[in-house]
């Protein structure tokens, strides 16, 4: 079992969560970065404080083992737990056999009459792993058309550097609008201790889209991209370029 790269590199759905927009990442040259932003009706699921479905409510960025009928069988979150699931999950999105997604999943944590803990499947949305493109590979101008910016983490594994931003988008009536994001490395500093710390910027080309609504949205970086001993990345704001900077994992 591998992670998909055909998927980790080609055009990817993010699930927007606050508004449930789609977006489309790009990552093939001559087609960097196209961001689809048609924006659809927005949905809200209640919580139960009692001892409903929503009860013991998580959510976890995962790897999501996906076996050969094509249904979520397993998966392992970003702090090491890895849990079989209550039952098999099956998705549009899930097109590929016998492989790794990576998702956001939202989930119940049940202990079964053996002890042994499950997951048990609420809503498993997939998480776009936009490549790493040099900027030398960019055939294009370098946007940094500000966004908002809300976090930015480390995954526990080391595996993945996560993202969680805000962009601005159009309204429902514009029907065919489009922006595109992507990352790009910047530079390679070398430090004067001898470590290498890997400069990313975040690409950004608003294309002229309204910018009327909120939009939150994660992406994963996945970490074997970064030829360093640390991460900086760089992503314009509304207020001002934001600089956050990560220790990296050795293989």
């Amino acid at each position: 079992m591998k992670i998909d790269s055909k998927k980790f590199q080609n055009v990817l759905k993010w699930q927007i969560t606050a508004a449930t927009t789609v977006l489309f990442w790009a990552v093939a040259i001559f087609s960097l970065f196209t961001l689809n932003l048609s924006l659809l009706s927005c949905t809200q699921d209640g919580y139960d404080k009692g001892d409903g479905i929503y009860s013991y409510l998580r959510g976890d960025f995962i790897e999501a083992v996906v076996g050969a009928d094509k249904t979520l069988v397993s998966l392992t979150t970003d702090d090491g737990e890895t849990l079989p699931l209550s039952q098999p999950y099956s998705a549009k999105w899930i097109t590929r056999p016998d492989t790794v997604y990576r998702c956001m999943l939202y989930y119940n944590k049940v202990r079964e009459a053996n002890g042994q803990y499950v997951a048990e499947p609420i809503s498993v949305l997939e998480v776009p792993c936009p490549k790493v493109v040099p900027l030398a590979e960019l055939e294009t101008e370098m946007k940094t058309d500000p966004v908002k910016f809300e976090s930015a983490w480390m995954g526990k594994n080391g595996r993945y550097l996560n993202l969680n931003l805000i962009v601005k988008t159009a309204s429902q009536e514009d029907e065919e609008v489009f922006q595109r994001l992507g990352i790009v490395q910047d530079t390679i500093i070398t430090n004067p201790d001898a470590t290498r710390t890997c400069c990313l910027r975040l690409y950004h080309d608003q294309g002229g889209v309204p910018e009327y609504y909120s939009a939150n949205s994660y992406a994963s970086i996945l970490t074997s991209q970064i030829p360093a001993d640390s991460v900086r990345i760089s992503i314009n704001t509304y207020s001002g370029v934001v600089e956050k900077t990560f220790p990296l994992k050795n293989p």
